[in-house]
């Protein structure tokens, strides 16, 4: 079964339903660049609601170990996510279960996936945009996350949709997928139906796996 991480949480009600639907984790970002950016007490009133194993991931970029260590404590993380320029040796320095993302742009892009291997547990592969950090809303050649496996445990990120999970599932084969703005009605806020539809079209796939 391929796992669901849904991020962007900013609201109780889009972390409960997205719960009750079968989500494995819930991305709270913590980027104040972002349109998702969450404050800390509020991701931290949401994540004492969840039910629980559903995990709850912080996303970062660039920020100073310190910082995240203290807001991950904080608010109660089970996960870092780390979009920026983090090194594999400031990934191992957390001591915590770290998801690192990567932008994907070619075949070339892979080859900065290597040194992680064993500081990361997961790499998520998100779409490359000149001046975006994630968050593009944009697919990538979904084959490239195929070849990627060999590097670790993958997560399929990048423009995915209710329209298109499925697809993206049977080429990438990843082990998870997450998604933010496929689910959305506005940058932040879940449309409910696009929720509903996304774990189905996942769960379909799966099923035929």
């Amino acid at each position: 079964m391929v796992r669901i991480k849904i991020c962007g949480i900013t609201n109780i009600e889009d972390a409960l339903l997205a719960a009750e639907l079968g989500a494995a984790a819930l991305g709270f970002i913590f980027y104040p660049k972002s349109p998702r950016c969450v404050a800390p007490e509020a991701a931290r009133e949401i994540i004492a609601q969840l039910p629980p194993f559903v995990a709850a991931v912080g996303v970062f970029v660039d920020e100073e170990a310190a910082v995240v260590q203290g807001l991950a404590a904080r608010v109660g993380l089970d996960w870092v996510q780390l979009h920026g320029q983090e090194s594999p040796e400031y990934c191992r320095s957390l001591g915590r279960r770290v998801i690192k993302g990567f932008r994907i742009k070619d075949e070339g892009s892979l080859a900065g996936l290597e040194p992680f291997r064993g500081a990361a547990q997961a790499l998520l592969l998100d779409t490359y945009k000149k001046g975006q950090v994630g968050g593009t809303g944009k697919i990538f050649d979904w084959h490239l996350a195929r070849e990627a496996k060999q590097y670790g445990q993958i997560i399929l990120a990048g423009g995915l949709t209710p329209e298109n999970v499925a697809q993206a599932i049977a080429t990438a084969q990843p082990d998870a997928v997450d998604v933010a703005s496929g689910t959305e009605a506005a940058p932040g806020r879940k449309d409910p139906a696009k929720l509903k539809a996304f774990f189905k079209a996942v769960r379909s796939v799966s099923s035929e796996q």
